[in-house]
């Protein structure tokens, strides 16, 4: 009987910057597009047919008492894979339970901060897929941004603290992953939040998240100020809570910039994404605490696998700031743009309500990293 590690536990090894080797099964086209990363994660690709016959390609390269985490998409071929290993001798391997199919949908969820009238905010690490998602809990209700797909984490979490999930909230249409804001509101009977220039298309009812319309949970004010930022869309907003935090969604990361061109308008919203950098965010506190709703590399987690960082901090280091001049800007925006997520459109569609996937779908429509940022 082989030994396996749950996604929870791997998770856990990942944040805490564990020594940690994975032997990837996967196919090596597969493994360049997405793979499990950390700080102090070890990753060797073997892919699992050349294994059928015996695990002598990859034995050379591991010794037999150590700690080795076999991975494949689904989680089949990494038990099989686990099985003949122990029958070669090793004695320390352990299958990924679900594989990355189940590593693309964990969530981490993390303490940011108690807020300053009793109240708690906490980000949700999507380790698998660099989305990050908030819970923003005071008195007996929370409100939750930018929820994955997943609504069961976060009604388990409210649930636990003992609160009533109130709004749900999306920055901006995403194009990366599928919402959980529109069901996790139904769900919960609270109010789900869009930014109207995002909504055009959409096909069910929402309340505007607009700048003036604060939205308050328990003693909480959530400022929707100044806070109209489009750039990675037209109807991108982002939100500040408790006076400290700054919510960007996909327009400022921790090291890089937000993309314009998810909807075919990079030439268009590249100016729209320089004035929301260079001007509008300008404006603001430097010591507001950014959180971003996705990362793109593993450095940007914090040493307790948290991301954030201080906003006049990115001014000095985030190289997506660094562009006095408007026209080398718009070169390096529009020249260094990554490929786009794997069907991005039928994501947008779906967050629309214009498609309703099933839930297998809609987890294969998410595979792989997110791609929303530009990498200079």
């Amino acid at each position: 009987m082989s030994q396996s590690i749950t996604t929870k536990e791997l998770a856990k090894r990942v944040v805490n910057r564990e020594q940690t080797l994975i032997l990837d099964v996967r196919n090596t086209d597969e493994f360049d597009d997405w793979k499990i990363e950390g700080d102090s994660v070890e990753v060797i690709n073997e892919p699992y047919f050349n294994l059928l016959d015996g695990i002598d390609p990859v034995a050379e390269k591991l010794n037999k008492d150590q700690e080795i985490i076999v991975v494949c998409a689904k989680g089949g071929s990494s038990k099989m894979v686990t099985e003949m290993m122990e029958e070669e001798g090793f004695t320390n391997v352990y299958d990924l339970e679900g594989g990355m199919k189940a590593w693309s949908e964990h969530l981490e969820p993390m303490k940011i901060a108690d807020l300053n009238d009793g109240g708690s905010l906490y980000q949700f690490v999507r380790l698998g897929k660099g989305c990050l998602s908030y819970m923003v809990v005071s008195g007996n209700e929370a409100a939750v941004i930018d929820p994955n797909r997943m609504t069961d984490i976060y009604e388990r979490f409210a649930e636990e603290k003992g609160v009533a999930i109130k709004h749900t909230v999306d920055t901006h249409l995403h194009a990366d992953h599928i919402s959980g804001g529109r069901l996790l509101a139904e769900k919960a009977g609270g109010t789900y939040h869009l930014p109207p220039k995002d909504a055009g298309d959409v096909t069910f009812d929402y309340a505007p998240l607009e700048e003036g319309h604060d939205v308050t949970i328990g003693n909480t004010t959530i400022k929707v100020q100044p806070l109209y930022s489009p750039g990675h869309t037209i109807g991108s907003t982002s939100l500040i809570i408790d006076d400290q935090y700054l919510l960007t969604g996909d327009i400022l990361f921790v090291k890089s910039i937000g993309r314009p061109d998810l909807a075919g308008k990079a030439e268009d919203w590249v100016g729209d994404l320089r004035e929301t950098l260079y001007s509008r965010y300008k404006e603001l506190s430097d010591d507001l605490v950014v959180l971003p709703a996705h990362y793109s590399f593993v450095e940007e987690l914090s040493d307790d696998g948290s991301v954030k960082a201080r906003l006049g901090d990115l001014y000095q280091r985030n190289e997506g700031l660094q562009v006095d001049d408007e026209q080398a800007f718009r070169t390096m925006v529009t020249e260094n743009l990554p490929p786009q997520p794997n069907e991005y459109e039928n994501i947008r569609q779906t967050n629309m309500g214009n498609m309703n996937p099933e839930d297998e779908k809609q987890r294969e429509m998410e595979i792989g990293p997110n791609r929303c940022a530009v990498h200079g």
